[in-house]
C-alpha cells in the first residue's frame, strides 16, 4: 500500500513539475534553452501589440460572423454604423447576401476551429502530451504556423500583484506570473473556475459579455484559449512558442469582448485589462506540440 501511494505521488510529481514555477526556476541553469532574455520589461515583444491586436480581432471578428444568427441581442444595442460595417462583411463572406434575418437560411455554422483555420491557416487543440507523465499539451492539428503568428491564448482571472491568490494558489499548476508581478490563474477547476465565474457574470452588461467562460467548459467557442496546456520546453524539445503580455486597448469593439478568455478579479475601468499570448518562434508544422519558454530580466 505504501509504495502504490509513493508511487501515485511520484506520478503526479512528474506531471506537476513542468508547471510548477519554483522546480523550473532551480532548474533553469541547467537548461538555459528554456530561458528568453529580456533587456528590459518594456521589451518583451516578439511582435507589436499592433500584430497582436490585428490576429485577435481576425479571429474574434470572423467567430462573430459565424455566430451572427446568436447575436441579436448583442446587436440591438450597437450604432448602425457598426451593424452595417457586419452587414457589408457578411454580404462579402456571403457572395452578397445582404439579408441578415435569413442569414441561417444561407450559411450552417462551422465549429470554433475550423474558423481559426480558415481565418489564420491553422488550428490548435489540446491532447495528450508528448512528454512523459506531463498530462495534457497543445498540438498543431491543421495547416501551418508561421513565425510571429499570435498562436493561442493564456486564460483566466487577472490579479493584481496586492490582490489575494492564496488559496487558489493551492496546489494550482495553472498560475502565470507576467515581468511585473500581474498574476493570471488559468485553473479551469475548483475554486479558481468558481471565481472566474463569479467575475465573468459580475461585469456582464446586459447582452454585452465582458469576457468568454466557455473555456471552463468541453464547448470552447474561442479556439485560442488553451495556452495553459502549453508544456514548458525542455532539453530535448526546444521552444517554437513564448509567452507576451499584452494589455486590451480602450478601443477594442465592445461586441468582440465576448471571446476574451480574461478578466479582472477586481472591476478597475482605470486599468487595461492583461490579456497574455503565446507566439511562435518558428513555423511550426502540423501535427507538432507547443513547447514554451519563460522570459528573465537581464541589466
Amino acid at each position: 500500500m505504501p509504495g502504490r501511494l509513493l508511487r501515485g505521488l511520484w506520478q503526479r510529481w512528474r506531471r506537476y513539475k513542468y508547471r510548477f514555477v519554483p522546480w523550473i526556476a532551480l532548474n533553469l541553469n541547467h537548461n538555459p534553452r528554456t530561458l528568453r532574455y529580456v533587456p528590459e520589461e518594456s521589451k518583451d515583444k516578439v511582435i507589436s501589440d499592433e500584430d497582436v491586436l490585428g490576429a485577435l480581432l481576425k479571429v474574434f471578428q470572423a467567430l462573430f460572423l459565424n455566430d451572427f444568427n446568436k447575436q441579436s441581442e448583442i446587436l440591438t444595442v450597437l450604432p448602425e454604423s457598426v451593424k452595417s460595417k457586419y452587414q457589408d462583411l457578411l454580404a462579402v463572406e456571403h457572395q452578397g447576401v445582404k439579408l441578415l434575418e435569413n442569414r441561417h437560411q444561407q450559411q450552417s455554422t462551422f465549429k470554433p476551429e475550423e474558423i481559426l483555420y480558415k481565418t489564420l491557416g491553422f488550428s490548435v487543440a489540446q491532447a495528450t502530451s508528448s512528454l512523459i507523465s506531463a498530462g495534457k499539451g497543445v498540438f498543431v492539428t491543421k495547416g501551418l504556423v508561421p513565425k510571429g503568428a499570435v498562436v493561442s491564448m493564456y486564460p483566466g482571472t487577472v490579479y493584481q500583484k496586492y490582490e489575494p491568490i492564496f488559496f487558489q494558489s493551492i496546489g494550482n499548476p495553472f498560475i502565470f506570473r507576467c515581468l511585473d508581478g500581474v498574476l493570471i490563474d488559468g485553473n479551469d477547476k475548483g475554486i479558481s473556475k468558481v471565481v472566474y465565474r463569479s467575475c465573468n457574470g459580475r461585469d456582464r452588461l446586459g447582452p454585452l459579455k465582458m469576457s468568454d467562460s466557455t473555456w471552463l467548459t468541453s464547448e470552447i467557442h474561442n479556439p485560442l484559449a488553451v495556452g495553459q496546456y502549453v508544456n514548458n520546453c525542455s532539453n530535448d524539445r526546444e521552444a517554437n512558442v513564448c509567452y507576451q503580455e499584452f494589455d486590451v486597448p480602450a478601443v477594442f469593439p465592445v461586441e468582440l469582448k465576448q471571446y476574451l478568455p480574461n478578466i479582472a478579479y477586481r472591476y478597475d475601468k482605470q486599468s487595461p485589462l492583461r490579456c497574455v499570448v503565446l507566439v511562435a518562434l518558428r513555423d511550426i508544422k502540423q501535427g507538432e506540440e507547443l513547447f514554451s519558454n519563460y522570459y528573465t530580466i537581464v541589466s
